[in-house]
């Protein structure tokens, strides 16, 4: 498991409802194997808004303040903004994963993810916990 990792919208929505218990065990052994863990204030707010969403405020606050304490949010900056623009334009990514990928970028950390956008960026590297099982 890597030292460090940016997690991605996708990891914790899967956290967040995932029904399939070593699906789940998979999730939560990536967070609790990865020391230092970050996360893109462009995550909190998209998870923020689909918890809300999905299960009501109470619900998402509860979970947006796990996050925080958990992981290390990331604000955006003026260079990652900058390289945030230039990703979007050159690979045609969308902005959430625009700003994810040069967060990785500026941390030299791998984005957990299965979001195929991430694969076409330069550098960026991705990992998933979720083991597929045949």
């Amino acid at each position: 498991m890597p030292k460090r990792a940016v997690f991605d919208t996708r990891f914790f929505i899967e956290l967040f409802y995932q029904k399939d218990q070593t699906k789940l065990n998979q999730l939560k052994t990536e967070l609790k194997l990865t020391h230092d863990r970050f996360v893109s204030v462009v995550t909190v707010y998209e998870t923020h808004r689909i918890n809300q969403s999905r299960e009501g405020k109470t619900v998402a606050n509860l979970r947006s303040n796990t996050i925080n304490r958990g992981l290390t949010v990331v604000p955006l900056d003026y260079s990652s903004s900058i390289q945030a623009a230039e990703i979007a334009e050159k690979h045609r990514t969308p902005l959430a994963d625009s700003v994810i990928a040069a967060i990785s970028l500026s941390l030299n950390a791998p984005v957990v993810t299965d979001d195929p956008h991430f694969q076409s960026i330069i550098g960026v590297k991705t990992r998933w916990p979720i083991r597929k099982t045949t």
